[in-house]
C-alpha cells in the first residue's frame, strides 16, 4: 500500500507491504541501494526516513520524494524517472492512482515521454494542465496494449492544449529546425547551403512516420474506422508533402444515380494539394484478408469484397467531383475556407484516388502476382497500396537520405 502526505515541507511516500514483511526493502537498498515500487517510484537509501521515527508501525518504511513550498508540491524527477521535476496543485490529493494506472504503468513517464518541458498539474501557472482536463486524462488513459497505439493520439489529443512540447510530427519538424539554427555562414559573402541540414530534417519527418505507422499496424483493432482514418490521412500528408490538408466528410450533389432528383453524397476523405486540386483518398483498417482471395476464380486470386467495393466507390467519388463543376469548386472552397491555407482556391481537374487497404506481407508469391495485376488494371484512375507496400516506400525513401549523406 503506497500512500503521500506532507510533512513541513517535504513530500513523503509510505509504503505498507500487503503481502508480508516489508523487510525486502531493506534488502534491497542495502544491495543496490535504491528501490522501486509500482514499477514507477524509485526511491535512494538516502530518502529513507529512520524506521519509527515519524510512523508507528514498524512493518511501514517512508521516504522523502518530494517538496512543499507555494501552491504546488513538487515530486522530484528522479523519483518518477522524468526529465524534469513533477509539480502538482496542493489542491489535488496524492493518491498511487493518481500516479500509476493499469498493470503499473507509469501516468506521468508516459506523458514525459511525449513532451519536452515540466508537468504542471491544476494551479495558475500559464502552462499547467487543469485539473478537470487530467482528471479526464486518467479516466480514459489507454491500457497496456492501448498505450502503444494510443500514446500519439489520445494523450496528446488532451495535452496538445496546454503544453506547446508535444512530440507529434509538427513538433518533430520544428525541434529539429530549432536544431539547425538560423546561424549565418558567409563564405565570399554568400550564405553557405545548407543542404545536409535538410536532410536530416527529411530523414527525422520519414523515420518518424516509419514508426508510427508501424506502431499503429501491430494492433489496429485498437482503433476505431474513423480514429483510423484520420491518423493515417495525417501521416499521408507527411509522407506525400504535394498535399497541404485533408478534408472530412465532404458534400458532393449529383443527379445521376436518381434521376430528375437531387441527391447528396459524402467523400469520406479529400486530399488538396498545394496548388488548390483535389484528389480522393479511400483508408481501410488492415483486416487480414482484405486484398485478394485466398481460393481462385478460374485459376485467379481475385480482389476480395472490401477491396473492390473500395475501388468501385472511389472511382464514384471521381464521377462526382468531376460532374460538380465549378459550383462544386466554389462549395468546398467556401465551406471549408478555415481549413484551408489563406487564397487557396479548390480546383478540380481531373482528380485521381488513393486505396490505401491491406496487408500485402501475408501473400503467396500467386496471390501477390494477382493482387500487382489488380492493382496495373485499375493505376489509370485508383492507386491501391497495401501497409506494407508503404512502409517499404517508408523504407526506401530513409535509406536513400541515408545514401545520400547521412549517417
Amino acid at each position: 500500500m503506497i500512500n503521500f502526505e506532507d510533512r513541513g515541507t517535504q513530500v513523503v511516500l509510505s509504503y505498507e507491504s500487503e503481502r508480508g514483511p516489508v523487510t525486502w526493502v531493506d534488502d534491497k537498498l542495502r544491495t543496490s541501494g535504491e528501490v522501486t515500487l509500482s514499477h514507477t517510484f524509485t526511491m535512494r537509501s538516502a530518502d529513507l526516513l529512520s524506521v519509527g521515527e515519524d510512523d508507528e508501525k514498524e512493518d511501514i518504511r517512508a521516504f522523502i520524494v518530494g517538496s512543499v513550498g507555494g501552491e504546488y508540491r513538487s515530486i522530484r524527477d528522479d523519483v518518477l524517472g522524468l526529465k524534469h521535476d513533477l509539480r502538482i496543485s496542493k489542491s489535488l490529493r496524492l493518491t498511487k492512482s493518481l500516479f500509476v494506472a493499469e498493470r503499473n504503468i507509469s501516468i506521468f513517464r508516459r506523458i514525459d515521454e511525449l513532451v519536452d518541458e515540466p508537468i504542471i498539474i491544476g494551479g495558475a501557472h500559464p502552462s499547467a494542465i487543469p485539473v478537470d482536463e487530467f482528471n479526464r486524462l486518467l479516466r480514459t488513459f489507454p491500457t497496456t496494449t492501448e498505450m502503444k497505439l494510443y500514446a500519439w493520439t489520445r494523450i496528446t489529443r488532451v495535452l496538445r492544449e496546454y503544453m506547446g512540447a508535444m512530440t507529434d510530427a509538427e513538433q518533430l519538424l520544428a525541434d529539429h529546425m530549432a536544431r539547425r539554427a538560423r546561424s549565418k555562414s558567409l563564405a565570399g559573402g554568400k550564405l553557405v547551403p545548407r543542404l545536409p541540414a535538410a536532410k536530416e530534417l527529411e530523414l527525422a519527418k520519414f523515420e518518424f512516420v516509419r514508426r508510427q505507422l508501424s506502431e499503429m499496424l501491430h494492433d489496429a483493432e485498437a482503433f476505431s474506422e474513423a480514429e483510423w482514418q484520420q491518423a493515417v490521412a495525417d501521416l499521408f500528408l507527411l509522407i506525400f508533402p504535394q498535399y497541404v490538408a485533408v478534408l472530412s466528410n465532404v458534400l458532393v450533389k449529383e443527379r445521376y444515380s436518381n434521376p430528375g432528383r437531387e441527391t447528396k453524397r459524402y467523400i469520406d476523405l479529400l486530399l488538396v494539394s498545394a496548388n488548390g486540386e483535389v484528389d480522393v483518398i479511400e483508408i481501410k483498417k488492415p483486416f487480414e484478408r482484405s486484398l485478394v482471395s485466398r481460393s481462385r476464380y478460374r485459376d485467379n486470386h481475385v480482389p476480395v469484397r472490401e477491396l473492390s467495393g473500395a475501388i468501385i466507390q472511389a472511382e464514384k467519388y471521381l464521377f462526382y467531383l468531376n460532374k460538380s463543376g465549378q459550383d462544386g469548386e466554389m462549395y468546398i472552397t467556401e465551406t471549408y475556407r478555415d481549413r484551408l491555407p489563406s487564397g487557396l482556391e479548390i480546383r478540380i481537374t481531373n482528380p485521381k484516388a488513393f486505396v490505401l487497404s491491406g496487408r500485402d506481407s501475408n501473400l503467396s508469391t500467386e496471390e501477390q502476382v494477382d493482387f500487382d495485376f489488380a492493382r496495373r488494371g485499375y493505376s489509370n484512375v485508383v492507386d491501391i497500396i497495401s501497409y506494407d507496400d508503404l512502409l517499404r516506400r517508408l523504407d526506401n525513401v530513409i535509406s536513400s537520405l541515408h545514401k545520400r549523406g547521412l549517417t
